[in-house]
């Protein structure tokens, strides 16, 4: 039968550039391709076996003809053409070795592979089924036009070829071609995000070879995406038994167990690996992800401490300043998040995101000119459209409070356009009723409410709807914003307001007097 060439004969001699490489892990970007099956010389050929699924008592394809000697030494020079790079005369040797033997397949394999090495991939295409109807048992041939199939973006096709020559070469082809065939099938699973499959495939590779600790990482990671995060533990644990050290293990068995509800078990697993990891960069990964744990537990100052700990062991890494400035604004230390956020954007001064976070965070603090600065900063930095309604959102408000209103508003509008958000809202509402635009304001305003209706938006709502005459509205809004705040006196002013412009004057004065009680100066005199 024809024989595959080991997996690394195979990435040597013809297709490294495309090779498989499906290590360490799974979320680096898919392969452009696999490498191609390198044909060995053989002994005399045995017959081809029945195709899976031969119903029984049909005849199997009759047994390739002997090749004459001086065939066997053109196929033979043809290899050694291959091998070694010559591909033009080894097209021309193959060529003239299927002349003279086309019942053959070992020329048409040859010849195949010759040409899928030049690019042609029609042709190859064209001799891979040539042998596949002469050798039906064998597993190359589907495997190799899985290849193709693969490289012209057929990539449902490839999938099912390459689980055809999986099936084939299971128990047939050796260890080391049945691995290379399951990588190219792993390959086109992850590609389709097919998690269950993946890790049943990356199972029967990882029987093959039980001692390949980066498959075993990749089989557990598989089960995890597929839901099966369970099922990975033993695995994860006897890989963390043989290296007790290893980061990238450690951080998934914490994913697991966050899954499953026990933020403490998952904590603790990682402080277990942590004095075991040797490089400083990773143990900063691992102090990051209990950063992340802690704080959705709520232990929002042990989050602080693990993040600074990651900043201590890896002070070249932006994303851990940018978590300990997210990690110190939530305990509310607006200074510490600043001096954090801006280490992060010296580190990283071409990221927008980390250029927008110190932006806000300098907005909260009141420097409104250098969250104006930051936040155009940002914007020529291409950020996404998530990043680029936020910077809009913090130069727009900065702008505001500078009482640059028409440039707070542009903002204001744009922001809203990239991503609706009550909050741009409630500025863009803001922004137009200082600018006399009632009109415009309770448009704005009316949509924030919608989005979220807190109790700010609902009250300048009704401010705007009373400088617009909308009276009826206003008083709804106010109703019910004095229910909610009773001690609300802006809100029973407003109601007060609502009602008089209503004629209702004998309704207005309690209202009024509500908020003259509370020490609304406005109210007040509007009694008298």
């Amino acid at each position: 039968m024809l024989a595959a060439a080991p997996h690394a004969a195979a990435q040597t001699l013809l297709d490294t550039s495309a090779a498989v490489s499906i290590q360490n892990t799974l979320l680096q970007s898919q392969p452009t391709g696999v490498p191609v099956t390198v044909p060995t010389l053989p002994s005399t050929p045995p017959a081809p076996a029945a195709p899976p699924g031969t119903a029984p008592g049909l005849p199997a394809p009759p047994p390739p003809p002997v090749l004459t000697p001086a065939q066997q030494q053109t196929l033979s020079q043809g290899r050694e053409a291959l091998g070694r790079g010559d591909l033009v005369q080894a097209r021309r040797l193959f060529e003239s070795l299927v002349a003279a033997q086309y019942l053959h397949p070992e020329g048409h394999f040859g010849l195949g592979l010759t040409l899928l090495a030049l690019g042609d991939l029609r042709g190859a295409a064209f001799e891979f089924t040539r042998l596949r109807e002469l050798a039906p048992g064998g597993f190359e041939a589907p495997y190799n036009l899985g290849v193709i199939a693969s490289r012209e973006g057929r990539f449902a096709e490839a999938r099912r070829l390459y689980e055809e020559a999986a099936t084939l070469a299971r128990g047939k082809a050796g260890p080391a071609a049945e691995r290379q065939v399951l990588e190219a099938l792993a390959g086109e699973q992850r590609r389709a995000g097919d998690w269950a499959a993946l890790s049943a495939t990356l199972a029967q590779a990882a029987a093959l070879d039980p001692s390949d600790r980066d498959l075993a990482f990749r089989l557990a990671q598989a089960q995890v995406r597929a839901g099966q995060g369970v099922e990975a533990l033993p695995g994860l644990y006897a890989l963390l038994s043989r290296e007790p050290g290893r980061a990238d293990a450690a951080l998934l068995l914490a994913d697991i167990y966050v899954a499953q509800n026990l933020p403490e078990r998952a904590v603790r697993e990682l402080d277990t690996v942590l004095p075991r990891v040797a490089k400083a960069s990773d143990r900063a990964s691992l102090h990051l992800r209990k950063a992340e744990i802690l704080a959705a537990a709520g232990d929002t100052r042990g989050a602080v401490l693990a993040a600074q700990e990651a900043t201590r062991l890896d002070p070249a890494r932006p994303a851990a300043f940018a978590r300990l400035g997210e990690l110190r604004a939530l305990r509310g230390d607006r200074a510490g998040a600043q001096a954090a956020y801006a280490q992060a954007a010296r580190l990283a001064p071409g990221d927008a995101a980390i250029r927008t976070a110190l932006a806000a965070t300098r907005l909260a603090l009141g420097l409104n000119a250098q969250a104006r600065q930051d936040a155009a900063q940002a914007l020529t930095l291409k950020p996404d459209n998530a990043t680029r309604a936020r910077a809009l959102y913090v130069g727009g408000v900065a702008a505001y409070r500078l009482g640059d209103l028409a440039a707070a508003r542009s903002a204001l509008r744009q922001s809203t356009q990239a991503a609706p958000s009550a909050d741009a809202y409630l500025w863009l509402g803001l922004t137009a009723y200082a600018q006399g635009d009632y009109a415009g304001a309770a448009g704005a305003l009316s949509t924030s409410v919608k989005l979220d209706p807190t109790p700010t938006a609902r009250q300048n709502l009704g401010s705007a709807l009373l400088a617009t005459a909308r009276y009826a509205e206003a008083e709804a809004i106010m109703r019910g914003l004095t229910s909610e705040q009773p001690r609300n006196a802006e809100a029973w002013y407003l109601l007060g307001l609502s009602l008089r412009s209503q004629g209702r004057e004998a309704q207005a004065r309690p209202a009024l007097k509500a908020a003259a009680d509370l020490g609304h100066r406005r109210a007040a005199e509007a009694l008298r």
